[in-house]
This record gives structure tokens, C-alpha cells and sequence, in this order.
């Protein structure tokens, strides 16, 4: 069961115009770089909302969610449905294995001390830093798996991704997308709509789980909070797509990766 600790904002959330425009901002930043925005938003919702730990995984869960619902039918209609239904053993591989690790991620999160789950959530938002580098610095290869170890790792990236998603209450396309390119030899188009296809599902079982404790009352007491920001998001992050392009990689990455290193610092400090 979760900790009192871990639910309650620890100050009133701000008015409708700064919480919109704060998921703006945080929908720019992903959709310039194709994705969500929710490893962005999740230290805001700490640092600058004053959500506890827990409260704050829930919320960005789901923002996450609506995020990918809205960001689904548009992401199909840049990639022919066809072509992303023929991959689907892709994504049932990887859906063996993130179902479960977003049921055992969730479960792991309700448990933690709020200190723990803390400094937890500052180690990965350094993964994602490494992972956002890694995908948009390098050109990404493909590891040539024979069939027999390819289903066993897509299997046991799908629980890692998973248990990452829940805990830090994103969609996970930071680590799916390369995860597919790597393994599967998916092209980043179609390893993006797939990345959306195994992150709703994932998503609706790390919910399932929250919704088993008290956690999950944050989301009843904050609806309007939620839905705003989740506006904000979606407006933000069509936004940032129309600029996408507009800024160098070589200069957009490496300020995001810093954005999500100095929020790791200021999220492993906290107490």
C-alpha cells in the first residue's frame, strides 16, 4: 500500500494558464524530438507543482496515456496501417514481456519509501538522458539475432521497458524505438507507431495495478489539474512537431539530455 508521504501534493497546484502552458512547454520539447515529453514533465511535477513522488508517477502516467491515444491515429496515418499491422509479432514479443514488467514496476513503485523511489526515478531519468543521446547521435545498427535468441530478448526488453514505464509513469517510446530498431530491424517510422501500439496496452496494466492501492485517488482529486496539463501537452507537442528539424541535433539533444541530468540531480536530493 502506498505511503500517505507518497500521495499528497506538498503544495496547491498553480492556476489553469501555468499549468497548461507548463505541458506546452513540455510537449515542444518532445515533439521536437518525436516523442511525448513525459520524462520532462515528471521532475516539473515534483519540482514546480509540489507533487510527492508517487502522486507525481500516477499524474504522468495518465498524461502519457492521453498523449499516446491522441498521438496513435495521426502516427498511423503517417505509416500505412498495413505495414504496421504485418510487424505485429514485434510487438507481441515485446508485449510478453512489458505487461509484466508494468504490472511487477507498479507494484515495486506503491512499495518504495518516498526517499527510495526518489533517488530510483533520478537514476532513470539518467537512462533516458543516455537513451535520447544514444538514438538521435549514433546511427543505429541491428544485432542480427537468429530467431532463437530474438524472441527471448525482445521478451526480456519488453519487462525492463515495462517496469521503466510504470515506475516513472511515461510511455517508454525513449527505449522501445531503439529497442526495435536494434532487435527487430524495424525502420525509426515504423518502430515509432509500433512503440505506440506496445506502450497503450502496457500503460492500461500499470494502471490496472495503481488502481489496486490508494495511489490512485491522486488522479480523482486532481482531474482538472490532469486534463489541462494533458491539453497543454498535445498542444505543445503538435507544435513541437511543426518545428521539428528547425533546431540542429547536435545542439537540441545534448540540451535535453543536460535538462534531464540536472532534473536527476535535483530528484536524487530530494528528500
Amino acid at each position: 500500500m502506498a505511503t500517505d508521504q507518497n500521495l499528497i501534493p506538498l503544495r496547491p497546484t498553480h492556476s489553469v494558464p501555468v499549468v497548461f502552458g507548463t505541458g506546452a512547454a513540455v510537449g515542444v520539447l518532445g515533439g521536437m524530438i518525436g516523442l511525448g515529453g513525459a520524462e520532462f514533465r515528471l521532475p516539473l511535477l515534483i519540482s514546480l507543482f509540489g507533487f510527492a513522488a508517487l502522486s507525481a508517477v500516477i499524474l504522468n502516467k495518465a498524461m502519457s496515456l492521453v498523449v499516446v491515444l491522441v498521438a496513435l491515429p495521426a502516427r498511423l496515418a503517417a505509416v500505412p496501417a498495413a505495414e504496421v499491422a504485418s510487424r505485429w509479432p514485434v510487438a507481441v514479443n515485446l508485449l510478453a514481456g512489458s505487461l509484466l514488467g508494468a504490472w511487477a514496476g507498479a507494484s515495486w513503485a506503491v512499495r518504495m519509501r518516498s526517499a527510495t523511489l526518489y533517488k530510483v526515478l533520478a537514476a532513470l531519468m539518467v537512462l533516458m538522458a543516455a537513451a535520447l543521446a544514444l538514438t538521435h547521435t549514433t546511427t543505429l545498427g541491428t544485432l542480427d539475432l537468429p530467431l532463437v535468441a530474438e524472441i527471448p530478448a525482445g521478451v526480456a526488453a519488453g519487462f525492463g521497458i515495462g517496469v521503466v514505464a510504470a515506475i516513472m509513469g511515461v510511455a517508454g517510446g525513449e527505449l522501445l524505438i531503439p529497442t526495435i530498431v536494434l532487435l527487430f530491424g524495424e525502420g525509426i517510422k515504423t518502430a515509432g507507431s509500433l512503440s505506440l501500439l506496445v506502450s497503450l496496452p502496457t500503460m492500461l496494466v500499470a494502471f490496472a495495478r495503481y488502481s489496486r492501492d490508494g495511489s490512485f485517488a491522486v488522479l480523482g482529486s486532481n482531474i482538472r489539474f490532469t486534463g489541462t496539463m494533458a491539453a497543454g501537452s498535445i498542444a505543445g507537442a503538435l507544435l513541437g512537431g511543426l518545428l521539428l528539424g528547425v533546431f540542429p541535433d547536435a545542439v537540441l539533444i545534448p540540451t535535453l539530455a543536460v535538462i534531464l541530468l540536472v532534473s536527476a540531480v535535483k530528484l536524487a536530493r530530494h528528500d
